[in-house]
């Protein structure tokens, strides 16, 4: 790495904020990439010939990857540089695209997407670690934390707009292509701007069993949950991959507690506070990952929407966020304790979720869409800002990388975990309406009207398990997050792992 790349330590960059806007756009990049390919699918299903049965793999393939190799990625980051893996890792993420973009068969399409993972998984943590080293004035922090939630959050939505755009006035091929000029101009700008910390890198021999069992792990978990989805909660594969997972994951745990450098130093996910911003954004993920999905279908099948109009239809949430997290959160988050503004920010969503339990089939959009999105979106992002900052504050620099990687585990099997878990409460909600309903049905018109009042009522049904699920994430947030606010001026370690937290009790263990 070159002289220029890196700074002494306990001296702030001046180059942070330009980072901030590589790795906010690189950010940007992997969030859309997580939806923009839905709204893409059907199109590429069709030209490519990709069977109904295997179609899900477009999708399942990449969260394998990304979610498998997350912990490794974020490992990496550590032992490598974070500037390094950032570059590597966009540079990865470009060539897979522009292969996703000219596929010609689906197995060119489904390697395209796993590769596409790989990449993500060394992006996704690199570009968090970055922000958690470079930004370490209270203040400062709160702000580049409150872009970075808003993107983390609103990205999802955004990605509808512009995939619906692409697929309509292009062709799905754009969906992969539009990620190379987002990569190399990130990529060129971090390389120029970005210098990490010195002494900041985990030089520990890496551990091997560690990331074996860390990544069949969690691959089973996601591919358990992805199956569960199209093959039922009893299918014996699903079953299967959900004991191995168990078993899997105890022994990394065990592993991890007797090795000497190992690859997750259980010390970043017992902290309390750490611990409790892990479980409670994870909650909120599944929440949130299902009613993406519920609402497009909704918008789409039910309403008539064009995928672009469905995608100017979440704007409301995306403001929303934006408006949460750098207005609120970020105003508020060295005033207050984390927990007063995630917990609240939680609840703030679950009214706006409650408001859409309930949709029917000629629901006006201005009278319950709009106010509901708003509301969810306000909540979400005054939730996101602090979660992201809390999830790397206090942890020493040479364990950033897998501290942030352990925030996009708990998003990508969340994500994993609400959209099989809800999909399978809305279907069979759905089953359970048209059974009970259809026989009173004589004609064609009336039989086709019940069968979309059935999909509204189980799209109803699983919103309602959301709104619960994000009351619980509150109340873990409430309960788990007992730091106070951020009052002195340095809140994340130097490399040597001393930190400096005012206000904020977040003990930095002592090796």
């Amino acid at each position: 790495m070159s002289e220029t790349a890196v700074k002494a330590p306990g001296v702030p960059d001046a180059g942070r904020w330009k980072a901030l806007v590589f790795i906010a756009l690189a950010q940007l990049m992997v969030v859309l990439d997580a939806t923009i390919v839905n709204i893409a699918l059907p199109s590429a299903q069709q030209d490519l010939g990709i069977s109904d049965g295997n179609r899900q793999w477009v999708v399942t393939a990449y969260a394998l990857a990304f979610g498998g190799l997350l912990l490794f990625g974020g490992r990496i980051a550590d032992l490598w540089g974070r500037k390094r893996t950032f570059v590597t890792g966009l540079a990865g993420f470009a060539v897979a695209s522009a292969l996703g973009g000219a596929a010609t068969n689906e197995a060119m399409m489904f390697g395209s997407r796993a590769l596409q993972g790989v990449f993500g998984a060394l992006l996704a943590p690199a570009a968090l670690s970055l922000l958690a080293v470079m930004f370490t004035d209270a203040k400062e922090r709160a702000k580049a934390f409150g872009i970075y939630g808003a993107i983390a959050g609103g990205g999802g939505a955004v990605g509808l707009i512009l995939g619906g755009f692409l697929t309509e006035y292009l062709n799905w091929r754009w969906t992969f292509f539009v990620n190379i000029p987002f990569a190399i101009v990130a990529a060129a700008g971090a390389y120029l701007v970005i210098r990490e910390p010195q002494g900041g890198r985990n030089r520990s021999p890496l551990d091997i069993p560690g990331v074996i069992l860390s990544t069949l792990g969690l691959v089973s978990l996601v591919y358990g949950f992805t199956r569960a989805e199209s093959n039922g909660w009893s299918d014996a594969l699903t079953v299967g991959m959900f004991v191995a997972a168990a078993v899997l994951l105890l022994a990394f745990v065990i592993v991890e507690s007797r090795v000497k450098a190992p690859l997750l130093p259980l010390r970043v996910v017992t902290e309390r506070n750490r611990g409790g911003i892990y479980l409670s954004l994870g909650l909120a993920i599944i929440a949130m990952f299902g009613l993406f999905l519920f609402l497009t279908y909704y918008l789409q099948v039910v309403k008539g929407y064009t995928p672009v109009k469905t995608g100017f239809a979440f704007l409301p949430m995306i403001a929303g966020m934006i408006t949460g997290s750098t207005q609120i959160g970020t105003r508020l988050m060295t005033r207050v304790a984390p927990r007063l503004l995630m917990g609240p920010g939680f609840l703030v969503a679950a009214v706006g979720m409650l408001l859409l339990t309930q949709l029917e089939i000629n629901t006006s959009y201005a009278g319950v869409l709009l106010p509901g999105m708003l509301l969810l979106g306000l909540g979400m992002g005054t939730a996101f800002m602090p979660a992201m900052s809390m999830a790397t504050m206090g942890v020493e620099a040479r364990d950033a990388g897998v501290a942030s990687a352990m925030v996009n585990t708990s998003q990508q099997v969340g994500g994993a975990i609400g959209t099989a878990l809800l999909n399978t409460i809305a279907a069979s909600a759905t089953t359970s309406y048209v059974a009970d309903h259809i026989g009173g049905a004589t004609s064609r018109s009336q039989q086709q009207l019940v069968q979309l009042q059935g999909q509204v009522q189980g799209y109803t049904s699983a919103i309602w398990f959301a709104v619960g699920i994000l009351v619980a994430a509150a109340v873990i947030a409430l309960t788990f997050i007992n730091a106070g606010r951020p009052g002195g001026t340095t809140v994340t370690g130097s490399a040597s792992g001393d930190a400096v937290e005012g206000e904020l009790p977040v003990p930095v263990v002592a090796h």
